[in-house]
């Protein structure tokens, strides 16, 4: 089985809805071009910031398929988000994203009962024998705030050694510290961690570590350059540019609107054709919507500035 190298921005993809509710599939290839002309090194659908708890299976079917039938023609690996409440269902889960070309699966731990540390090797074991399989990479993600499940580091570290888990989404606040221990006890190991939480810390998990960010979607032109800057050393310019972005970044991050957020931002730039959210996600109220124009104006984002198409 290969490693996908998973080093730079990495966004999760919003899912495109039509006024009807329906899943907008013109939007979402546009999207996807638009993500991977804005330098993502690979694009995740189905996390956190996709509404993927809205979707029926049918719905991820074509979504994964669609997303996979652009980025493939450019070499982009794609991510497919797993929220199991169970080894069973995560096993389901797994082979839909195989057998629609997924390269990686983006698992969480079981949550409606919470497992203990034991249960949770166990778990991401079993997982990983089938991930192994079917040639998939596996990446943990360790999202506490979403799911109430604690892993500690020596917990993660276990999980790391089954040879399918490639990778950890670090999104455990404070992550830079937690990112920097996982370094230390894995080094050598061939793990990559990256972070998430909108990219919030994004600097200083680099500094600790990190490969990579897994943001939303609606500025990946903006961030590339950051991150391009810091790896190269210039990191006076990465901390400029990151602080400009930073008033963006914490507006997608409001719990219950930040799915309303990303779509604004998205359609703002005309990247979607509509911000609607599927329910229990609700829209952005039109006050609110006044209050982000500025916030866009101050980074000169309106239509955007890199090429999509229809």
């Amino acid at each position: 089985m290969s490693t996908h190298h998973l080093a730079g921005v990495v966004p999760v993809l919003a899912t495109p809805f039509n006024e009807d509710g329906s899943v907008d599939y013109v939007s979402l290839r546009r999207l996807v071009e638009w993500e991977i002309a804005a330098g993502a090194t690979a694009l995740a659908v189905f996390g956190l910031a996709s509404e993927a708890f809205a979707l029926s299976t049918t719905e991820r079917e074509r979504i994964l398929g669609e997303t996979v039938a652009v980025a493939s023609d450019h070499g982009i690996p794609v991510i497919a988000g797993i929220t199991p409440t169970s080894l069973p269902s995560a096993r389901e889960r797994l082979a839909e994203a195989a057998s629609g070309g997924a390269d990686v699966v983006m698992v969480m731990p079981p949550h409606l009962i919470k497992p203990s540390a034991a249960q949770i090797v166990d778990f991401f074991g079993d997982l990983a024998a089938d991930a192994r399989a079917v040639e998939v990479d596996v990446m943990i993600q360790d999202a506490p705030g979403a799911t109430g499940v604690v892993m500690d580091v020596a917990t993660l570290a276990q999980c790391a050694s089954f040879d399918a888990i490639r990778s950890i989404k670090v999104e455990a606040p404070p992550t830079a510290p937690k990112i920097q221990t996982l370094e230390r006890l894995l080094h050598g190991g061939g793990v990559q961690l990256l972070g998430g939480q909108n990219a919030q810390f994004m600097l200083e998990e680099l500094a600790s570590g990190a490969i990579g960010t897994m943001p939303a979607c609606e500025f990946t032109d903006l961030l590339v350059p950051v991150f391009d800057d810091w790896q190269a050393g210039r990191t006076d310019a990465a901390r400029d540019g990151f602080a400009a972005l930073m008033p963006l970044i914490v507006w997608g991050l409001q719990p219950g609107l930040g799915w309303a957020v990303h779509k604004e931002v998205l359609m703002a730039r005309g990247i979607i054709d509509c911000a609607a959210v599927r329910s229990p996600a609700t829209p952005l109220p039109s006050f609110s919507r006044a209050l982000l124009e500025p916030v866009l104006d101050r980074l000169s984002i309106g239509r955007s500035s890199v090429a999509v198409t229809s």
